[in-house]
């Protein structure tokens, strides 16, 4: 069973794919070149619901403005948790949740009518079921040249994995630059003087 599912993929990149959103609108996901993705599979009437949808939108008000974009597809897979409409989905996160990140058209994540985009995310990173989603909330962390960095379980929350957003904006590196800022400079003050010293 696993392997008929450990398909290749043509794709180098998520940034070559193209989605729908809740209107079945194309979006092309080159659109967010430059940004670090979550993707996540959601659906209203799961067990995981209120912690990740809650956590979600924690993470996307603290890093909007630095380059994370959270991409949510409502599935109805498991245990038909999503049972409604595409638009059903998107006011439920966007009402109840202020979800303000994009909530896209209704997908199939697992068997061979998985979205191209799910084929994509799942022969990058196999999981704890190999190549199959194991359920709702299935989280994967893309890099800003939309190749995938990480892939955590449902009961991995999203705020559990906020230092590899961090990370993978770059943050770290800002913060390590700035701590360094002034002990750099006085160092290169302190040679100059030993320089002119010894001169």
């Amino acid at each position: 069973m696993g392997a008929s599912h450990s398909q290749s993929v043509s794709e180098k990149s998520i940034h070559e794919l193209t989605v729908k959103d809740s209107r079945g609108k194309d979006v092309d996901l080159s659109l967010y070149k430059g940004k670090v993705l979550l993707v996540v599979n959601v659906a209203s009437k799961c067990g995981f619901t209120d912690t990740n949808y809650t956590q979600l939108t924690e993470l996307y008000n603290k890093y909007k403005d630095k380059g994370l974009e959270i991409l949510a597809f409502p599935c109805n897979q498991f245990l038909k948790q999503e049972p409604g409409t595409s638009k059903d989905a998107e006011e439920f996160a966007c009402t109840r949740y202020k979800a303000e990140y994009p909530i896209f058209k209704k997908v199939r994540v697992n068997g061979p009518e998985a979205e191209p985009v799910y084929k994509f995310l799942k022969a990058s990173k196999t999981g704890f079921l190999g190549n199959r989603i194991k359920w709702n909330f299935t989280k994967f962390l893309v890099d800003k040249d939309g190749h995938v960095i990480e892939r955590y379980s449902p009961t991995t929350s999203p705020l559990s994995i906020e230092a590899d957003i961090k990370k993978a904006l770059g943050e770290n590196q800002y913060f390590a630059d700035e701590n360094m800022s002034c002990p750099s400079t006085s160092k290169i003050q302190i040679v100059e003087a030993h320089t002119f010293s010894l001169v």
